[in-house]
């Protein structure tokens, strides 16, 4: 099976120019820092919706065409740089899967110059002209599992801790509200710089307060790199841990986990085991044939990025986007390599 083409770079479509003949598509996904890892499955699956969409007739008659670039760096390297290559005519629309941080950026670069569609799990508050995001907010994604974490798994004292930016800070606001009305406490709160770093202080953090539960709010490969580290301290089978940002590629990076006490809330999963998601599979199924067996897992981020390609060509084309619906509360068990997911958390 030949390999599917990829993305163009960039800084090549704007040294070309701008090209009527196609309607380019900015993809701003993460090909360095803590998020690299998910790369691979977000380009796959903007791939895929680039090719339905074409397969449909294109955007306005003209095919679309995939321009990437790394939303990686820091936030004002980022935001410096799409500005740039929007004005050389690189790209006509943007699709965003990053940190918030580089939300904020690009938000403020490009609003009112070129639609933009953010499309992971978001920090709430409002948003500019021509920016719309697609993905749940911290209250939104958070809410039920931990209400039903504090009645189901007797969580009631709870330590949160992310990386010190705009979506941790927004998870853990929404997070003390939820817990005090469920009658658990939150007894800490740490905030730490990107990269792994020594996670001894907040694993004595965590011993210190005596906690039930950890509500992890950091991302990517720091998120892996923690959960290892709370694994080797033999924390892992009796501290409840749920994460916002754990998704497949950061469960297969971690070697899977058999506790049973490692949740996570993101909007999607590949392996929903007693609540099947039908669409989910059938995307999985299109990807598989578009890339082969070995293709990148479908995770939370990737399908995100595949709904915002679709959402974003609508735009182009003026037309009213069929935003994907508001998935229910989702909360899920890691169990070994795979999510095994729990039935309508809200309501149990």
């Amino acid at each position: 099976m030949p390999s599917p083409i990829g993305p163009r770079d960039a800084w090549d479509a704007a040294l070309t120019g701008p090209s009527p003949d196609v309607v380019r598509v900015g993809l701003a996904v993460p090909l360095s820092g803590p998020l690299a890892m998910t790369a691979p499955s977000a380009l796959d699956l903007a791939g895929l919706a680039v090719d339905e969409v074409n397969a449909a007739g294109g955007i306005g008659g003209r095919p679309a065409e995939l321009v990437a670039l790394d939303s990686g760096r820091s936030a004002g390297i980022v935001a410096a740089e799409a500005s740039a290559l929007h004005s050389m005519g690189a790209f006509d629309l943007l699709v965003g899967f990053h940190t918030s941080d580089v939300h904020r950026a690009l938000e403020a670069a490009v609003a009112g110059r070129v639609p933009y569609v953010f499309t992971p799990p978001h920090e709430g508050g409002r948003t500019r002209a021509g920016v719309l995001r697609i993905g749940a907010s911290p209250l939104e994604q958070h809410a039920a599992a931990l209400t039903w974490l504090v009645g189901h798994r007797r969580a009631r004292r709870w330590v949160l801790l992310g990386t010190d930016y705009v979506w941790p800070r927004a998870v853990h606001r929404a997070a003390s509200r939820v817990l005090a009305g469920a009658g658990a406490e939150v007894v800490a709160e740490a905030l730490v710089p990107f990269g792994p770093g020594d996670p001894t202080a907040l694993l004595d953090l965590v011993l210190r307060t005596r906690a039930d539960a950890v509500l992890l709010s950091l991302v990517g490969r720091d998120l892996v790199a923690f959960n290892r580290e709370f694994t080797r301290a033999g924390l892992d089978r009796r501290v409840v841990r749920l994460s916002g940002a754990l998704e497949e590629n950061g469960l297969y990076a971690l070697g899977g986990d058999g506790t049973g006490a490692l949740f996570a809330c993101m909007p999607s999963f590949a392996a929903a085991d007693d609540a099947v998601d039908e669409g989910q599979l059938a995307l999985q199924e299109r990807h598989t044939l578009r890339s082969g067996p070995d293709a990148p897992v479908v995770c939370a981020y990737a399908r995100g990025v595949y709904d915002g390609v679709r959402v974003a060509a609508a735009l182009a084309e003026g037309r009213r986007p069929r935003r994907p619906g508001r998935r229910r509360p989702r909360l899920a068990q890691a169990d070994g390599l795979a999510f095994r997911e729990l039935a309508s958390p809200s309501n149990r």
